[in-house]
């Protein structure tokens, strides 16, 4: 009986892809102008390393906020990402410093081009589809728990 739960754990673990590594992330409003965005917030060291790996797909209005614990140049990679993402770097007060796009399962490293607080990343083009690039805010950042 005990091998038989195990078994099919492992089938749902296998079905699933991140299902098991991923917990659920808090969910936190954004906005890019009249954009809405739910966000996921990675806020930890192990949500922030772990970030959209081996997820499949991501709604067009949902993304994931890496609240970084200083504020530093930070670089993000795609090293068991399989979704084509953007990440916009952000300041404390949530101006994005610029926009890179990545791609799936390379270890590039994209890079902010001063000093960030946060990665928002959402889907490939999303930020230049809408006309949102370095210069503009994204409102509700103030509400992003502290980096750990």
């Amino acid at each position: 009986m005990w091998m038989r739960k195990v078994s099919l754990a492992m089938y749902f673990c296998l079905a699933l892809p991140g299902w098991a590594q991923q917990p659920q992330l808090p969910l936190l409003e954004l906005s890019a102008g009249m954009h809405r965005i739910e966000a996921e917030v990675a806020a930890t060291a192990e949500s922030r390393q772990t970030g959209m790996m081996l997820r499949t797909s991501m709604p067009s209005h949902r993304g994931m906020l890496f609240v970084f614990p200083e504020i530093a140049k930070h670089c993000m990679w795609m090293r068991n990402t399989l979704v084509p993402l953007s990440v916009a770097f952000l300041d404390e007060k949530g101006r994005i410093l610029n926009v890179e796009d990545m791609q799936p399962k390379t270890e590039d490293n994209h890079c902010s081009t001063k000093p960030a607080r946060y990665a928002l990343e959402m889907n490939l083009g999303w930020f230049r589809s809408r006309g949102v690039a370095a210069g503009f805010s994204i409102s509700g950042i103030d509400k992003a728990p502290t980096g750990r």
